[in-house]
């Protein structure tokens, strides 16, 4: 069974396959992965080196994965709470992190400029809606607990119904949380832009080339990536997988595949749009605890996704999960909730696997002795956090123990925690989901907190 085609990838002009590896290659770096992750690795490498020989290994063709289906949000956003961030990191590191991340979202943008990339980059920011009275405590909280961290008003804050108004309106919006730091991009469009820009940088893109097996480099013999068809020798092996990590050897539980699915509409007209705005392209969400995810395209269709999709058993990827008809219904329930007068044209249901480390930090990782590196971990904050990792890998790389704001942060080489056995993390996992899917279903019903909405925050440490 093939994945669902997104609406992404249905607007890219040629998906032709580049030629396969045949026979083995030395380098000097080699990438297994043709995501954003070993797409920005190998261009932030040959912009410090010009002349180091890199190539990337991808299993289908570059943006196969969440960075060509993912909802389009270059945000500043970090998976682990920011409370996590201080305990174990202090909060001098934990601002460090915020700051970089704040001007990851225009640096990206402007890398893609420099490259000739035509990604629909718009930075209008982002906006989470409150929409019921718990909704906006929660709402409240947040970004009184930010400003206690240091954050100030020009980066977070509360937006009253008559201010948001000039921003973007949802029936029954109490207010919402709005940051300047979010950009709505076409997410295809920026891989495969980017696949061409490290070919002009003298990368070369083996594809429909599954590496079958990584080997630690020692003294006597450099790493290697295994193929069926060749084998790559290089002085770094990056392996920059995510959500199709677990498929690899010894991998299962590093992180886990979560599937995050995404629904999109047909173009809306002008007058549509005028009763609810969105003319500068916020990218948007709301204060449930089950995540959503919505942006106004650039041919003015709603692209709107969400959790709620199980987690399979043994960390099992399947093409067959991308799509999930129960998950996909629930997503067209939410928009016409979000939006009651329109006339819900869907046009394209897609869907694909991200990755969650147990701890939900990502990880940046060099093993200089065996050149061994990786990067990944993200949990669906991946646009942005890949090219920020992405910069980190390249400078431990080229400049080893040379520190780099970007090398310097706090995630970086930190120890990967492993997930619990199955059939626990099969259980957890799934008792979160279903905890966040009961605990919105209570709020809307009676209107009050429940003792799952409790449990979950201790759950999920947030």
């Amino acid at each position: 069974m093939q994945s669902p085609p997104s609406l992404w990838w249905s607007q890219i002009e040629s998906t032709s396959p580049r030629h396969s590896l045949r026979g083995d290659v030395d380098v000097d770096v080699a990438i297994v992965g043709g995501g954003y992750t070993g797409l920005w690795t190998a261009r932030e490498l040959l912009r410090r080196d010009p002349h180091l020989r890199v190539c990337v290994l991808e299993s289908q063709i570059c943006g196969f994965g969440a960075s060509g289906r993912n909802g389009g949000w270059v945000s500043a956003l970090f998976p682990a709470p920011a409370a996590s961030v201080i305990e174990r990191y202090g909060l001098d590191s934990y601002t460090r992190q915020r700051l970089l991340l704040q001007e990851a979202v225009a640096t990206l943008g402007n890398a893609a400029r420099e490259e000739d990339i035509e990604c629909d980059f718009v930075q209008g920011g982002t906006l989470s809606f409150a929409r019921s009275p718990l909704q906006e405590v929660r709402a409240r909280d947040y970004v009184a607990d930010n400003a206690d961290h240091g954050v100030d008003e020009e980066d977070l804050r509360w937006i009253e119904p008559a201010e948001l108004k000039k921003f973007a309106w949802l029936d029954g919006a109490r207010g919402a949380v709005y940051s300047p730091h979010c950009a709505r991009i076409q997410p295809a469009r920026l891989v495969r832009g980017l696949a061409n820009a490290i070919e002009h940088r003298g990368a070369t893109i083996y594809e429909n080339t599954p590496v079958t097996k990584i080997l630690r480099g020692n003294s006597s013999r450099r790493a290697q990536a295994m193929t069926l068809h060749g084998t790559v020798r290089a002085d770094y092996v990056v392996r920059a997988t995510e959500g199709f990590t677990p498929t690899m050897p010894g991998q299962r539980r590093n992180v886990v595949p979560l599937y995050s699915l995404m629904i999109a509409t047909s173009p809306l007209p002008e007058a549509w749009w005028a009763q609810y705005g969105f003319d500068t392209f916020p990218t948007f969400s709301d204060e449930r605890h089950l995540l959503v995810y919505g942006q106004r395209t650039a041919d003015n269709r709603l692209a709107f996704g969400g959790r709620g999709s199980p987690y399979h058993f043994g960390s099992t990827v399947e093409p067959r999960y991308d799509a999930n008809t129960a998950v996909f219904s629930q997503l067209s329930s939410s928009l016409r909730e979000l939006f009651p007068t329109l006339d819900l044209d869907v046009t394209h249901r897609w869907g694909g696997p991200l990755a969650m480390p147990r701890s939900k930090f990502p990880f940046v990782t060099v093993d200089h002795d065996s050149g061994m590196a990786s990067a990944g971990g993200y949990t669906g904050d991946g646009v942005t956090l890949s090219y920020v990792c992405a910069n980190a890998l390249a400078d431990l790389i080229v400049t080893p123990g040379v520190p780099t704001p970007h090398s310097s942060l706090p995630f970086v080489h930190s120890h990967v925690q492993r997930w619990e056995v199955e059939p626990l993390r099969w259980l957890g996992i799934n008792a979160g989901i279903a905890l966040a899917t009961w605990a919105d279903h209570h709020e809307t019903i009676h209107g009050r907190t429940s003792r799952a909405s409790a449990l979950l925050t201790r759950l999920m440490g947030a």
